[in-house]
C-alpha cells in the first residue's frame, strides 16, 4: 500500500531514479496558511549532499505543488506535490543489474513481484521519504494553528548515547544532535566508518508538545499502534519505543506508574499515551536505524539464478541514515497527530453541537 491514514492521508509515488518523486495529502482542512518558505526548510532538512556525514547526491529537493492550494490558503481538496530528481547516476548501478545486494529490499522484492528497479532500489530506496517530509509539513501547518509542536533530534550514533535533549541545539548541528557534548564523539564514530568503507546506526528522539487528551482510536487504531506502524514502516528502522520504551519491562508498576495530581502526571513513563489515546502530556518516541546496509566492503551474495557471487558496491550512499531519517520520522509523527486530530472530532455529541449549532 502506498497510502496512509484514516481522514488524513497521504499517498506517495516514484523511484530513487525515475523521473520524480511525489504526493497526494487529502483531508486537508480548507484555509490553512500554506508557508511555501517552510515546506521548502523542511524538505532542505532532508536534502542529500549537505555535509560528509551524508551521500553526495545532489538534490536541490525543491518542491512543486500542483493542486489544492489558491491564493496562498488550502481549499479543502487534494493537495498534489512533486520533487523532480535531478541527479541520478544510475550507471553505478549497473554491477548490481542481476544481483542481490545484502541487507536491502533487493531480494524480498524480486521474491514478491519477479521484478525490480535496480537502481538505487527503485521504490524501496530511502529517497522515497522526499514525499513524506513535503506531506509533513502540511501537517505541522495544521498543527501549527492548535499550538502543538514537533521536534526531532540525533540521541544516539554508533552505541555513543546523548546525556542532553536540547532540540535547540539539534537544529545548528550536522548530524542533528541533540548533546553537544558527545557530538564529536558521533561525528568521530561515522568518520571512521566513513575510513574503513563501513556505516553505523542511530537513533532518533521525537517529541510532541501540547496534543490535547483524547487522540487516538481504539480499539484497532491506537495512537502508540499508528506511531509504532508508521515508524517500523520507514527505511532501515528495526525497532521503536514510546515512553520509556523497553526500559518498562525492567521497571515496577510502584515506579513505571505515572500517578495523577490535579496539577496533572507527576512523571511521563508512558510517553503520553495512555490505553493508545493520548493523555495530554508530551508525546515521547525513540526510532531505531540499522547501520545503512551500502557500504563498500566487498560482500557475498547471489545472483537472480542463485549463483554464488561476491560484489562490491559503487555509488552514493548515507554512512549513517539515522541523520536524515530524523526530520523523515518527525514528519510521520506529525501526520499522525493530524489524522487523530480529524478523527477525534467526532467521538462526543458535544463536538458535533459546537459545530452545527446556530
Amino acid at each position: 500500500m502506498n497510502t496512509f491514514g484514516k481522514r488524513f492521508r497521504f499517498t506517495t509515488f516514484g523511484e530513487s531514479h525515475g523521473k520524480a518523486l511525489g504526493v497526494v495529502v487529502d483531508g486537508v482542512p480548507a484555509c490553512i496558511k500554506i508557508d511555501e518558505n517552510f515546506i521548502q526548510k523542511e524538505m532542505d532538512k532532508r536534502r542529500p549532499g549537505k555535509s560528509k556525514y551524508e551521500t553526495s547526491r545532489k538534490e536541490s529537493d525543491k518542491v512543486e505543488i500542483l493542486s489544492g492550494v489558491f491564493d496562498g490558503f488550502t481549499t479543502g481538496t487534494s493537495i498534489g506535490m512533486v520533487i523532480f530528481n535531478e541527479n541520478q547516476k544510475s550507471k553505478d548501478y549497473s554491477n548490481v543489474k542481476d544481483l542481490f545486494r545484502p541487507g536491502h529490499a533487493d531480494f524480498t522484492y524480486f521474491q514478491k513481484y519477479g521484478i525490480r528497479d535496480y537502481r538505487g532500489g527503485g521504490r524501496s530506496s530511502a529517497r522515497e521519504t522526499s514525499a513524506r517530509v513535503a506531506a509533513g509539513a502540511i501537517a505541522k501547518l495544521l498543527l501549527k494553528e492548535l499550538n502543538i509542536e514537533v521536534k526531532s533530534g540525533i540521541c544516539e550514533i554508533a552505541g555513543i548515547q546523548a546525556d542532553i535533549q536540547d532540540f535547540e541545539y539539534s537544529k545548528t548541528s550536522s548530524i542533528y544532535a541533540l548533546d553537544s557534548n558527545k557530538e564529536n564523539k558521533q561525528k568521530e564514530a561515522i568518520q571512521t566508518a566513513i575510513n574503513s568503507h563501513d556505516s553505523v546506526g542511530g537513533v532518533v528522539l521525537i517529541k510532541a508538545l501540547n496534543v490535547p487528551a483524547g487522540l487516538g482510536e481504539p480499539m484497532y487504531h491506537k495512537l502508540d499502534g499508528q506511531i509504532a506502524s508508521a515508524m517500523m514502516g520507514l527505511n532501515a528502522v528495526k525497532a521503536v519505543e514510546i515512553g520509556d520504551g523497553i526500559q518498562a519491562s525492567r521497571s515496577k508498576g510502584s515506579i513505571n506508574n505515572d500517578q495523577i495530581t490535579s496539577k496533572g502526571f507527576e512523571t511521563n513513563h508512558s510517553g503520553g499515551i495512555l490505553g493508545g489515546i493520548s493523555n495530554g502530556d508530551d508525546i515521547v518516541v525513540k526510532v531505531y536505524f540499522k547501520p545503512t546496509p551500502s557500504i563498500f566492503c566487498e560482500q557475498k551474495t547471489v545472483d537472480i539464478n542463485n549463483n554464488d557471487k561476491t560484489y562490491l558496491l559503487k555509488g552514493r550512499h548515507d554512512p549513517c541514515v539515522a541523520i536524515r531519517g530524523s526530520i523523515v520520522c518527525e514528519s510521520l509523527l506529525a501526520l499522525i497527530l493530524a489524522d487523530m486530530l480529524l478523527l477525534n472530532m467526532n467521538s462526543k455529541i458535544d463536538y458535533l453541537k459546537n459545530m452545527y449549532s446556530l
